[in-house]
């Protein structure tokens, strides 16, 4: 009985993110996707249209948009998205994922790019 709850817990993590989740204003997806490139984040994931490096430390981030949860913690809604993107480590301890150099509005755009990955 106690699997069979769990089981059902841990699938609600498995259903696809709602609709509309990734309307950020204000966001700019080009400057995202330019800002993925600069700051090496294909290091570390395999990010679909960035060619080199494609990195395994990190998870594939090709279907990222379909994601329900970041990082298997924190919900995939843009706002918690951003604030990962920003400083992975004060939202899910232990991460691998370093705290990046990005100021509030870049997080913005880098979410909104990685909301364009479906």
């Amino acid at each position: 009985m106690r699997i069979g709850i769990t089981l059902i817990l841990l699938l609600g993590g498995c259903k696809p993110p709602p609709e509309g989740r990734a309307a950020m204003p204000g966001a700019d997806v080009q400057r995202g996707r330019a800002l993925v490139q600069r700051t090496g984040c294909a290091a570390c994931h395999v990010i679909p249209g960035i060619r080199w490096p494609q990195g395994r430390l990190g998870p594939d981030l090709t279907h990222f948009a379909r994601q329900g949860m970041i990082a298997g913690r924190v919900p995939n809604r843009p706002d918690m998205l951003a604030a990962f993107v920003r400083n992975a480590p004060a939202l899910v301890s232990g991460t691998t994922m370093p705290a990046m150099p990005l100021n509030e509005g870049e997080a913005r755009d880098v979410a909104a790019y990685l909301y364009t990955l479906d």
